[in-house]
């Protein structure tokens, strides 16, 4: 069974997003063998991976960083995704921190990278913008071995 977590950017730009999704797509659809997908689900990268990689028929396991993840979700659409998407997970792993902080969503995108097989990162190649940040999981991901697959549109910047 391939496992394949993701990591990435919340705010995709538009004019990244067709080479966003058909670099998921390569890396999801098509794939011979069960598939096991996971995600944070975050808004952005995280939800589009997990509703991709569900319609390519993978099993999704959810990793939740804290107690409170939801409250911070400030896009109602975003939170209503999430809860979409985590009722179709084949499971859950909850970590234990009450709060979403900081250390929180380092530690979920530690796990998600030391559990599977490939890390997908939707990443424009800079610097993580806080700790726990798409850069600093990639880096985790790359100290520990793991083979990294960066999604990205060359020339495309974050605002």
């Amino acid at each position: 069974m391939k496992r394949i977590g993701v990591t990435g950017h919340r705010d995709i730009p538009a004019e990244a997003m067709p080479h966003v999704l058909a670099g998921m797509k390569a890396v999801l659809c098509g794939r011979r063998g069960a598939l096991v997908a996971l995600s944070s689900l975050a808004e952005g990268a995280d939800q589009i991976f997990a509703g991709m990689a569900l319609a390519c028929g993978a099993e999704l396991t959810v990793v939740i960083p804290s107690g409170d993840y939801e409250e911070g979700f400030d896009d109602p659409c975003a939170l209503a995704r999430y809860r979409r998407l985590r009722r179709r997970a084949s499971q859950e792993v909850r970590l234990a921190f009450p709060h979403a902080t900081d250390e929180a969503y380092y530690a979920a995108g530690a796990y998600i990278a030391d559990n599977c097989d490939r890390l997908l990162a939707v990443w424009d190649g800079r610097p993580a913008r806080g700790p726990g940040g798409t850069g600093d999981i990639v880096r985790y991901a790359r100290e520990r071995g793991k083979p990294v697959t960066v999604v990205w549109c060359d020339g495309v910047e974050r605002v």
